[in-house]
């Protein structure tokens, strides 16, 4: 029955948002759990878009935040955010280099490298060059991928998925849509293991009650 009915988990992020990287640790491990069952499928939220200004790095907010929140989370989760990072960048460059590295079979590395690079170790993730060495590293093309970035290639699918964000209803990230069948169920914010498990586990359970 699992075969018949995967889950799916669509994931917006963007990645200059702490809670999204906090979160990252949370779908390794539902995907050690459950295998292949479950799909994950990151997509593009931009936070602070062209002509909304960015954060100042030095905020208060920022601090506060920090300090409340993400360095205990970090801790519990065991991400490395020591830090804030120096820069807060915008992010549409880096949706795109993770598009192009979706087209490569490597979305999923990417999107770790992009989050680790920002969040541990404080690269601009706006600079061409910056995320043209992070696609390195994890073996994308650079000369492709530099490419991509200067002529803008995936900037209409990153745009396509801030759309359809804000035609389901999504105003912040991380947010996940866990779909199984035809159930579809919204978990917000950087949850803990169990609090995804459980919708995971509904999802499923409503999709085998509908066969």
């Amino acid at each position: 029955m699992l075969n018949n009915n995967p889950v799916r988990i669509l994931v917006w992020s963007d990645y200059v948002c702490p809670f999204c990287y906090l979160e990252r640790p949370v779908l390794e491990r539902v995907r050690a759990e459950f295998g292949e069952t479950v799909e994950i499928d990151w997509r593009s939220f931009e936070l602070r878009p062209e002509p909304e200004p960015t954060l100042d790095p030095n905020a208060e907010y920022l601090h506060r935040v920090w300090n409340q929140s993400v360095y205990q989370m970090a801790q519990e989760r065991g991400l490395s955010m020591m830090k804030l990072p120096p820069v807060q960048p915008r992010s549409r460059k880096a949706h795109q280099a993770a598009e192009y590295a979706r087209e490569a079979g490597m979305l999923d590395a990417m999107n770790h490298a992009l989050f680790k690079a920002f969040f541990e170790d404080g690269r601009d993730l706006a600079d061409l060059e910056a995320l043209v060495d992070i696609g390195r590293s994890v073996g994308l093309d650079e000369d492709g991928l530099r490419g991509a970035l200067e002529q803008g290639r995936h900037t209409k699918r990153v745009l396509e998925d801030e759309q359809l964000a804000r035609q389901i209803g999504i105003s912040g990230v991380p947010a996940l849509i866990v779909t199984a069948g035809a159930q579809a169920y919204l978990v917000s914010g950087a949850q803990p293991y169990e609090t995804v498990k459980e919708v995971i586990d509904r999802a499923l359970s409503d999709a085998k009650a509908a066969t």
